[in-house]
């Protein structure tokens, strides 16, 4: 399994750019890619699926396991596998970057944004490999270098220090990708990249050469059992909310529910007038608040979904649907589907963090007193609170161990901030099917 870890110096480095141009180059020569992201992300692997030609998986020890991440790996990666780090390589502890190298024993190039740096980023390359020496620290690639006399000061620096330049990227703002609130837009609203471009830039830019024996350097990688999941829920149709508000889904966890026997149909509270026929639905996260005025519009789907006696869970994105109304980044308010009594209003600060849910009581996902394992990123908020007695969990940020209330449970609905991972979370994604073959009575 040939493999290489793409990481950073920090955020806004370039990780994506590099790892998609590395993609869609490898991809021209014919490679079978295949492509990952570490840690809790929705909108990197957009661009990486779309740069790879391939599913883009995320790679999380806190969402899975370390097992569990192995495995996932393991079933997935093809010719060569192009993982892409989060933040900076030693953020988030051990399910650091850095540690997710470690785990899956593969080297590490470094991305470092050498606007404004000379020699500086010779000393920045020689702490990241020196902060850790069990990490595989195979090399460095300059990115927005101004100058071939800024690329020599660095490249000479460098090399007196021992540390391998295999790639130098120069200030092309045609290749930066656009952020908003969340992060990247979304690939979709982007328009894509453009691929020529990209594998070019790589082809021009990057040692493509070294950088594929690099990623064949990486050690055997023993995955000694695989976890046998029963496909017990066959004939199970879920409809799964996908159009350009509804986003955010892992691949593996939509997978899980398939690997349990389940039917995944797909419908667009946009476009769509009427839900489709289910057993029970999922209204996943992303940028509903960027589709306001849409999905408010399409008064049949809205009357589909309050009229929907069927289990229905809402996540994020989706719970912010499934509310009376929506107000956007302008103070503009929407009418939504009116099936949580409550508002969500956007905010100028944003709420973010691994988080455990100890369930308040019985809802789709788990019985009460069960705890599940998920992540929050939004920056929208409920109004008013949700009545205490229609909280779903109590959550338990993981950095803190602060606690507060959240979601909303009540008969067969659950709408919840927290974005769950089914691959993760098996019991979850069981208790969810098994509820909706039960409505049917």
């Amino acid at each position: 399994m040939r493999r290489v870890v793409i990481g950073g110096a920090g955020s806004h480095c370039g990780k994506t750019t590099i790892a998609c141009a590395l993609l869609a180059a490898l991809r021209a020569r014919g490679f079978r890619v295949s492509a990952y992201k570490t840690g809790p992300d929705y909108i990197d692997p957009q661009y990486l699926r779309r740069a790879g030609g391939c599913e883009a998986y995320n790679l999380d020890t806190w969402l899975m396991n370390e097992t569990l991440t192995r495995e996932l790996f393991a079933k997935t990666s093809r010719e060569i596998s192009i993982i892409e780090g989060a933040m900076g390589l030693y953020d988030g502890n051990t399910n650091s970057t850095a540690g997710i190298a470690k785990l899956l024993k593969a080297p590490v190039v470094l991305v470092i944004d050498a606007k404004s740096l000379g020699e500086s980023a010779s000393a920045v390359a020689l702490g990241f490999r020196e902060y850790d020496r069990e990490v595989n620290f195979a090399g460095v690639i300059l990115n927005r270098v101004g100058s071939d006399y800024h690329a020599k000061i660095i490249a000479d620096s460098l090399r007196d220090k021992g540390i391998k330049l295999l790639g130098v990227v120069r200030r092309d703002e045609g290749l930066a990708i656009p952020e908003r609130h969340l992060g990247l837009v979304p690939v979709d609203e982007n328009g894509g990249q453009d691929l020529e471009r990209l594998a070019h830039t790589a082809e021009s830019c990057l040692d493509i050469p070294e950088l594929v024996r690099i990623s064949e350097s990486a050690p055997a990688l023993n995955v000694n059992s695989w976890r046998a999941i029963e496909p017990c829920f066959e004939g199970v149709r879920v409809g799964v909310a996908r159009d350009e508000a509804f986003t955010f889904y892992y691949p593996e966890s939509l997978g899980t529910l398939e690997e349990l026997g389940a039917e995944l149909v797909n419908f667009s509270p946009i476009h769509d007038e009427v839900l489709p026929e289910a057993d029970g639905y999922i209204f996943g996260g992303g940028f509903p608040e960027m589709f306001a005025r849409e999905l408010s519009g399409n008064a049949s789907m809205l009357r589909s979904v309050r009229e929907c006696v069927r289990p229905v869970l809402g996540e994020c994105g989706g719970m912010m649907y499934l509310c009376r109304s929506m107000t956007d980044l302008e103070g503009e308010k929407f009418a939504m589907a009116g099936v949580v009594p409550c508002e969500t209003v956007m905010k100028g600060r944003a709420v973010l963090g691994y988080m455990e849910a100890c369930a308040l009581r019985d809802n789709l996902l788990c019985r009460k007193g069960e705890v599940i394992r998920g992540h929050e990123f939004h920056y929208s908020g409920v109004v008013p609170e949700i009545p205490e007695g229609y909280c779903a969990f109590t959550l338990t940020r993981r950095n803190t161990n602060t606690s507060r209330p959240g979601g909303y449970a009540h008969k067969n609905i659950l709408a919840t901030y927290l974005h769950t991972n089914f691959f993760g979370n098996i019991a979850p994604a069981q208790n969810f099917l098994h509820t909706l073959t039960s409505s049917r009575v």
